[in-house]
């Protein structure tokens, strides 16, 4: 693999016993959800082609240094963000479960939205969170993403629905959405998209 992830998707802590025991011969490479993706340099990814073989429109990647594409969530309880004292900086954790997506994600928190009652975040995996406080909102719903768009197949447009796939993306799903910002940077083409879903309708 390019990276670890140390997402625990194969069963073991981190990606480092995952080569232990391979190497043992207690687990095969394929129970890696990211080796086959990872290891073929023409392969899926390059096609922006995702799990189910459904062509995306383009990768989104992080802005500049940060951790991930920024998410933007709304939690199915928004009274939590004031009972939980939510704030930037914070980690929270829970699943998108408005998009039906079934992985428990960890989210670090870098504005409050109040009136809103909106998290913006970035996805920082459950590596991170070791050791760490977390505060469980348990289900929310995927409001919007923003990044640089790389992989380019087809350009977004403000007004238009795109397919596309966060670079984080452990299922390799792609999710779908309506794109209302287009900015052209010296890093690249930043896009955001909002009402998000992870199958198309």
């Amino acid at each position: 693999m390019n990276k670890d992830r140390n997402c625990g998707l194969c069963g073991e802590k981190s990606c480092e016993d995952f080569r232990s025991s391979v190497k043992a011969g207690r687990k095969q490479t394929t129970d890696c959800p990211f080796y086959k993706s990872e290891n073929a340099e023409n392969g899926k990814e390059q096609e922006n082609v995702d799990f189910h073989n459904n062509v995306y429109d383009f990768m989104l990647k992080p802005i500049g240094d940060e951790p991930s594409a920024r998410k933007i969530i709304r939690p199915f309880r928004t009274d939590l963000i004031e009972k939980l004292d939510i704030k930037a900086g914070d980690i929270v954790v829970a699943r998108p479960m408005g998009a039906g997506c079934p992985v428990t994600h960890v989210l670090r928190v870098y504005e409050v939205d109040d009136l809103a009652g909106l998290l913006y975040t970035w996805v920082v995996g459950p590596e991170y969170s070791r050791g760490k406080e977390t505060k469980d909102i348990r289900a929310y719903a995927m409001v919007g993403f923003e990044g640089i768009a790389e992989n380019i197949i087809n350009t977004p447009k403000v007004g238009k629905t795109a397919g596309f796939m966060p670079k984080f993306c452990m299922l390799r799903l792609t999710h779908y959405g309506l794109v209302n910002k287009v900015l052209n940077t010296g890093e690249g083409l930043v896009v955001r998209i909002e009402d998000i879903h992870i199958a198309k309708i």
